[in-house]
């Protein structure tokens, strides 16, 4: 491990460098940092055997092989805000800490969002590429109706979805709201209303989700809620890939049971959905809404940061079990 006190270790990573990390460790809790990308479970309980600590992209599982192979593991922190990658029942039994980056992207998702939806009602790829396959005719894009009046519905009503609800007021959207975990004063105070998730899908002529995605909201959208749907909402995803369905997605955009959807990401390997995308009432973005240079610096920053202070005996800021300080106090003399 050279002259370091702690090694920790990058299981995956799509950024150009990992400079901000390697400084941020070193100079904060003289850690090195090592990298590998990871393709197998195999490949990260390897990596994670002689680590302190683990930053974890979008390759997964990191869990409970892992966690009964790396003797020195204190913490994991996932470079985002979901937490499907990491098993953090496992983390807890085992004593190490898990944390996240919950805020880092708040204002591209919530833009992104916005966009998408701008997107859906003036049908502006749709204009782009006409004109610029030779024909000038705003007559393909019919019909567009004013967005003004028109409602949004909401599903989950976190820090990114409130921020939508925020924006989407200045174009006049009148907002529905589905999150059985908050009350309905927040709502109000978004000038927002709460409501059932069926009248929401029977009412909304935009629905954005904004869910994490865990066993109770994998493919949340199916079916059964597409065909609730009115025949002219556009369904906005910018959240996790598996909360819909993607077949009953690809099924419900080809036989015209809503008018079109667009989305950020799809549930597994993007490769297995050509025939999603080449529907033309689809618009996609390869899971782009996350990014601006400055969200990718506050990332690399923060994550590398809730790392080292673990390293130094504290707890993560984002912490994400913080049942753990029990086994974590029993096993290694606990953290502050």
């Amino acid at each position: 491990m050279g002259s370091a006190k702690y090694k920790v270790v990058v299981t995956d990573s799509e950024f150009p460098h990992l400079e901000r990390e390697k400084k941020i460790l070193k100079e904060e809790a003289d850690a090195e940092l090592v990298y590998k990308e990871c393709k197998t479970e195999d490949d990260i309980v390897e990596l994670a055997r002689d680590a302190d600590g683990i930053l974890n992209l979008y390759f997964g599982p990191v869990g409970r092989k892992t966690f009964e192979a790396a003797k020195n593991l204190k913490v994991v922190v996932r470079y985002g805000i979901g937490l499907d990658t990491i098993d953090i029942k496992a983390a807890t039994e085992y004593g190490i800490a898990v944390g996240h980056v919950p805020d880092y992207c708040l204002d591209e998702v919530s833009d992104h969002t916005l966009a998408l939806i701008l997107n859906c009602a003036r049908k502006i790829t749709l204009l782009n590429n006409t004109v610029k396959g030779g024909k000038w005719d705003f007559k393909v894009s019919k019909p567009v109706y004013r967005i003004k009046g028109k409602t949004l519905g909401i599903v989950g009503f976190g820090k990114i979805g409130r921020m939508v609800a925020a924006k989407a007021k200045a174009f006049g959207l009148n907002l529905l709201v589905y999150d059985p975990f908050i009350s309905e004063d927040i709502a109000r105070d978004y000038s927002a209303t709460m409501v059932e998730k069926d009248k929401l899908f029977s009412e909304a002529d935009f629905i954005a989700l904004h869910l994490p995605l865990n066993e109770a909201t994998r493919h949340f959208i199916g079916e059964k809620e597409l065909k609730a749907m009115k025949k002219n909402t556009y369904l906005i995803n910018a959240a996790r890939g598996g909360v819909i369905d993607t077949e009953a997605l690809y099924k419900a955009l080809k036989e015209g049971w809503i008018a079109g959807a667009a989305i950020d990401l799809v549930e597994g390997s993007p490769e297995e959905w050509d025939h999603l995308f080449r529907l033309e009432n689809l618009t996609v973005t390869p899971h782009a809404a996350w990014y601006s240079e400055e969200s990718i610096t506050q990332l690399q920053e923060t994550a590398a940061r809730e790392v080292a202070r673990v390293l130094n005996g504290r707890w993560p800021v984002n912490f994400v079990n913080p049942e753990v300080k029990t086994v974590a106090t029993e096993k290694r003399g606990g953290s502050k």
